[in-house]
């Protein structure tokens, strides 16, 4: 019984933003049903995205597909799409079909350029969308062409979360109006906003466009990672003052070389100082000596560390099914705790799920 129990969700087949964010509304209680197509190369069993999450194949361009389509859409509360724009118009599924007999229904429609604008039937993905924001120009080494840095800033947090968003307001603000409403989710923008930080930096003066000389881009001694003597790595964030001193104090660094934290002009010569000394130690070494103080310390963990550290595994924060390591839910609720689904539910009737729907 999640904070979602009773939400009803069509969710049509997609990859990356779309997927994720059926399952964490399927996580929270919702009842999400996958328009699948038959054959589809995406929807494979083992898709940790598709857990709790009940799947009914549908031709979806034939006469009958797109009749028993409208009649689940007609009865949902969410519906999630990420075709291009007017995609879900041509299938005779677009918002404007249920306008009477589903006034409620509330469209959450995930692309990266956006509705419109002259972008909006081109085809990219993650990398692109990021990279028009500036967000990309800003991750790397400075002697380096930018780093992608997986598909984490873009797909899943400009865009699913802006989506899940979207539709979690519209669904707050349908208590009082009883209508539901469009969101015109674009990673683009999304992303955009999670920039908000970075263009107040700059608009004091405090963020440089040139990669790898600020405060948080990998410019300083006391906000990066570096390597240990058993050639693994470790990361450091000791940005406040306070926090920076329990660091050097813990590291035992020389006051001269690190007694001035914040000039620009001594952080080349600061890094390759504090890069020797960690070098020094194994990052079992540095967990002993820092993990669990103010140092603002972690090691840098691969997949399969990061569910085997101890942290990790006091808050239960991974579980293992058939063999498949996968995050529990979140965030963590007091009344209403969200479950993931052991596994993807079997393919499923799509005209029992109407009628059940009922």
């Amino acid at each position: 019984m999640g904070a979602l129990s009773g939400l009803r969700v069509v969710e049509m087949s997609a990859i990356g933003p779309v997927p994720l964010a059926g399952m964490l509304l399927a996580d929270m209680g919702a009842d999400v049903v996958v328009l699948d197509k038959a054959n589809d190369p995406f929807a494979f069993p083992g898709d940790i995205m598709r857990r709790g999450k009940r799947s009914a194949v549908i031709d979806i361009k034939a006469a009958d597909g797109a009749a028993h389509a409208q009649q689940l859409i007609a009865k949902a509360d969410i519906v999630l799409e990420g075709f291009r724009p007017g995609v879900m118009e041509r299938l005779g599924l677009g918002p404007e079909v249920f306008a009477d007999s589903n006034p409620g229904l509330i469209f959450g429609r995930m692309t990266g350029w956006g509705q419109d604008g002259p972008l909006s039937q081109a085809a990219a993905h993650d990398i692109n969308y990021i990279a028009l924001t500036g967000a990309l120009h800003a991750m790397g080494r400075a002697e380096s062409p930018p780093v992608p840095p997986l598909n984490l800033v873009g797909d899943y947090g400009g865009g699913t979360m802006f989506l899940i968003m979207g539709v979690l307001a519209a669904l707050h603000e349908r208590n009082a109006s009883g209508k539901g409403q469009v969101i015109d989710a674009a990673i683009t923008e999304g992303t955009a906003n999670l920039m908000t930080l970075f263009y107040t930096m700059s608009s004091v003066g405090q963020w440089s466009t040139k990669r790898a000389s600020n405060l948080l881009d990998s410019a300083t001694h006391f906000y990066d990672c570096y390597e240990t003597a058993d050639d693994k790595y470790v990361s450091l964030g000791a940005i406040e003052p306070h926090f920076y001193a329990i660091l050097c104090d813990k590291l035992d660094l020389d006051q001269d070389t690190f007694s001035n934290q914040n000039d620009p002009r001594l952080w080349p010569s600061q890094k390759a100082a504090l890069a020797t000394a960690i070098k020094q130690k194994t990052r079992a070494e540095l967990c002993d000596l820092l993990e669990g103080s103010d140092a603002c310390f972690a090691p840098v963990l691969d997949f399969d560390e990061a569910t085997e550290h101890p942290h990790m595994v006091a808050r239960n924060a991974y579980r293992e099914v058939d063999g498949v390591t996968q995050p529990e839910p979140a965030p963590r609720f007091s009344r209403t705790p969200s479950m993931a689904g052991d596994r993807p539910s079997a393919q499923a009737d799509l005209a029992k799920i109407i009628d059940g729907w009922s």
